[in-house]
């Protein structure tokens, strides 16, 4: 009799094609460990076929292009419309038909390691691929879209096979004579264009770390361009770097320091009117990994997490209907860390919301205790 490490062996070398006759082979052996392997190796099978199912999907605009006639299909991504500093990147790639590569997606559903691994896979198993780079100061000079637009003509020129039909991630693109397609969400719908997404993330990122060596003071390295706090605070403190894009910076600046200053005359209030109704301002903005949570306080023996919203009108509903799902999980956990730092683990607590209504000239403020559960509005 094979011992379990032997069977263990055997399931892991076999292709997951193979499995389900494998499996069958030891069904009747009864042994505790032999049973927990086949149900872990079903379950890796199954996953395999799902996998295999999804790339199908994913195949369904090449194939339709096939069946036009066509041969070489170019599926073609961007990354990086929105940063205020690098260069915005295209890449365009040419599978084998039907060609099938596990796992590739939308770039912005995978791991920064896992999209570095199937890159390389791309690279080997495409039959062309090239990229696109368009540098900050051009996108100055004739704007973002115009910018992306010849990023993409430029990987579509630059590949090694010429391509026949280009399937487009929601874009047409201008002065191309190849039949194209248009995509929305395609990076999440075709293969091709998915793959090309991955190439054009790998590759934007890749530069942008690099900057972050030769500029230290803005984070690239995390934040890749894009306006996160620390960006913008080394813009603040260090002005603009040769990378920076002009057009960008201004505009989103303003419109950050303008929020921000909303927010804070907002806040303020709140404040001002929970201290009225008997609340103890504990901290102000309090952040943790999971997020930030604008106002903590205490009324009585109840510790309190209050979000702040301003609006300008009171025709989106109730409070509590101001903060979705995915916001009250990153407030809830960013509740549970404030609290187990102090080590309240038995104190009882309550989520709250802060609204300010600004409706005809006139400041409104309303607030929903318990707005996670039962609403009690004052």
């Amino acid at each position: 009799m094979q011992s379990i490490a032997q069977i263990k062996e055997r399931l892991t070398a076999c292709p997951a094609s193979d499995l389900p006759a494998l499996l069958l082979e030891y069904e009747a052996d009864s042994r505790k460990g032999v049973q927990n392997l086949l149900a872990r190796f079903q379950k890796i099978y199954q996953q395999a076929q799902a996998e295999q199912q999804r790339l199908e999907a994913m195949l369904t605009y090449e194939k339709a292009a096939y069946q036009n006639g066509y041969t070489y299909i170019a599926g073609i991504d961007e990354v990086g419309r929105g940063p205020l500093a690098g260069p915005v990147v295209a890449a365009a790639v040419i599978l084998p038909q039907n060609h099938k590569i596990p796992f590739v997606n939308d770039s912005k559903q995978l791991s920064a390691q896992k999209r570095a691994v199937l890159a390389e896979q791309i690279k080997k198993e495409a039959l062309a691929y090239a990229i696109g780079i368009i540098p900050n100061e051009r996108i100055d000079e004739i704007n973002i879209l115009q910018a992306t637009y010849e990023a993409m003509r430029q990987a579509l020129s630059q590949l090694s096979v010429q391509p026949d039909f280009i399937l487009a991630d929601a874009v047409t693109i201008p002065k191309i004579t190849i039949p194209q397609q248009s995509i929305i969400k395609g990076d999440a719908k075709s293969l091709s264009i998915a793959a090309a997404s991955i190439l054009a993330k790998v590759t934007r990122d890749a530069m942008m770390e690099e900057m972050a060596n030769v500029y230290p003071h803005y984070d690239f390295a995390s934040n890749k361009g894009y306006g996160s706090q620390k960006h913008i605070a080394g813009i603040a403190q260090y002005g603009l770097c040769p990378i920076h894009r002009r057009s960008f910076v201004g505009k989103i600046l303003q419109r950050q320091n303008n929020s921000t200053e909303k927010g804070n005359v907002g806040q303020a209030l709140a404040v001002r009117e929970m201290q009225k109704h008997g609340y103890v301002i504990l901290e102000q903005n309090y952040r943790s990994g999971h997020g930030e949570i604008d106002i903590i306080a205490q009324k009585e023996d109840v510790i309190v997490f209050t979000e702040v919203k301003r609006r300008t009108s009171d025709s989106h509903g109730i409070p509590a209907e101001a903060v979705d799902q995915k916001k009250r999980t990153r407030i809830l956990h960013t509740a549970q860390a404030y609290l187990a730092l102090r080590e309240w683990y038995d104190c009882p607590c309550r989520f709250d919301i802060a609204e300010i209504l600004e409706q005809d000239g006139q400041t409104y403020f309303r607030y929903t205790e318990n707005a996670f559960g039962e609403e009690d509005t004052y």
